[in-house]
């Protein structure tokens, strides 16, 4: 089974533009989750520009469900996540001043840090996983890191799926069989939505959660929130 775990981020965005409380983002989570989310993904950044980090240690005490915080291994970010020990960590490769993720992480000239990082927060036990492109090259060393999982980095999927699908999905179901026989585990996120979820999903085998945030909140200002996250739960049914 493939849960959905919902990226807030977007739901602290909308708040922040007014400075208030309005929507609220502990309404909206425990709503999320009653919902049907199996998951609760932000992604903190030095700024604050949506997640704040407040917000990260009130997250961590009400989810219910499963906790994946994701960012850059910095400082500032390894001391909240050791300190709130969430479900789930999310090494990404970006800097302060990168707008939403691009680029998954070259495991291979990254490789002594990151395996660092990763038996750390293991040790402490948290189950780890670092957003990767589908390139073969980066997933023999992703083993080596010793992280749990990869998280496919599925941007190009997505531009790639309305001109030709099966291009698209062609790399990523690739890689996904290289992760299957490294015993990885398996996450994707980036751009995925109502319209290439499914298909996606159907050709990943072994695909364990799929974190999907701006899509999500923008179908819920059509459909509504509760609508929406079993929409999106609909598309990751087994057939």
């Amino acid at each position: 089974m493939c849960k959905l775990s919902v990226n807030v981020n977007k739901i602290a965005t909308i708040r922040n533009a007014r400075g208030g409380d309005v929507p609220n983002l502990i309404h909206a989570v425990k709503s999320i989750e009653n919902y049907g989310s199996e998951g609760i993904t932000i992604h903190p950044r030095p700024d604050e520009r949506h997640i704040r980090y407040k917000d990260a240690i009130e997250i961590n005490e009400i989810y219910s469900t499963e906790f994946n915080i994701e960012g850059y291994p910095n400082k500032q970010f390894l001391d909240l996540v050791n300190d709130l020990n969430p479900t789930q960590v999310t090494l990404v490769p970006d800097g302060p001043d990168v707008l939403t993720s691009n680029a998954g992480w070259d495991t291979i000239a990254n490789k002594q840090m990151l395996m660092d990082v990763v038996g750390d927060l293991k040790e402490r036990g948290m189950r780890t996983s670092i957003f990767i492109d589908p390139e073969e090259k980066y997933f023999a060393p992703a083993k080596e890191i010793g992280t749990d999982r990869i998280e496919l980095y599925t941007e190009a999927f997505a531009s790639g799926f309305i001109a030709n699908k099966k291009e698209a999905i062609k790399p990523y179901h690739e890689v996904a069989l290289i992760c299957n026989e490294l015993g990885l585990g398996i996450n994707a996120g980036h751009d995925l939505d109502l319209q290439n979820l499914r298909y996606f999903f159907l050709n990943i085998p072994e695909l364990l959660e799929v974190s999907i945030g701006h899509a999500l909140v923008s179908d819920a200002l059509y459909f509504g929130l509760e609508n929406v996250v079993n929409m999106y739960k609909r598309e990751l049914r087994p057939v």
